[in-house]
Order: C-alpha cells, then structure tokens, then sequence
C-alpha cells in the first residue's frame, strides 16, 4: 500500500490496535499486518515515531517491562487516547459512508 495512503490515518490504527489490550511496538506492527490482511506490513520506523508522538501528546502511555530477559516499552490508551479513537472512528464511518455512496 502507498505510504500517501495511509496518511491522516496511521495514528488511528495504531489507537486501535492498542484499544484491546495494551503492547509494545512490535507486537503492535504484527497486529496491524494480521488485521489488514498484510496491506499494513509497516516498518519499524514508521511506526515507532508514531508512537513516540502520540505518547508527547498525552493519547497514549507506556511502562517499561521485562518479559523473556528483554525490556519493553509497551503502550496503552490514556483516556484522551480512548476519547480521541471514538471521535476518528466516528468521522471515518462518516467519511467511508460517504465514499461508498459516491463509488455506488
């Protein structure tokens, strides 16, 4: 998928993914390429950038933890965080009615 595409809604994603149970970066890279089907096969470094911005803006929080001998960062909703997912999941309902409406 062309990275133009996923622009304006990368951060939403990754929100969503973490809304059902808290992860560290990778895990959350895998869980993305699952639930797309592999259309999101996203590299590390598009990803952690995102998380690292969302957690500055207050949309997500992390705690470091070690599980098999390796430290994680693992990130989960804030409350904004969960406020912010429903307002985007919202408007892209709106937006892809919309859009099936034109293409029909």
């Amino acid at each position: 998928m062309q990275a133009e595409a996923l622009k304006g809604h990368l951060d939403g994603l990754i929100m969503a993914v973490i809304a059902g149970e808290p992860a560290h970066g990778y895990a959350i890279i895998q869980e993305l390429k699952r639930r797309s089907g592999g259309t999101f096969a996203l590299p590390e470094g598009t990803v952690y950038p995102v998380l690292h911005r969302l957690e500055r803006a207050g949309l997500l929080a992390s705690t470091w933890v070690t599980a098999g001998g390796r430290r994680r960062r693992v990130y989960r909703l804030s409350a904004s965080g969960r406020r912010r997912l429903a307002e985007r999941q919202r408007d892209w309902r709106a937006f892809s009615h919309a859009v099936d409406a034109v293409f029909s």
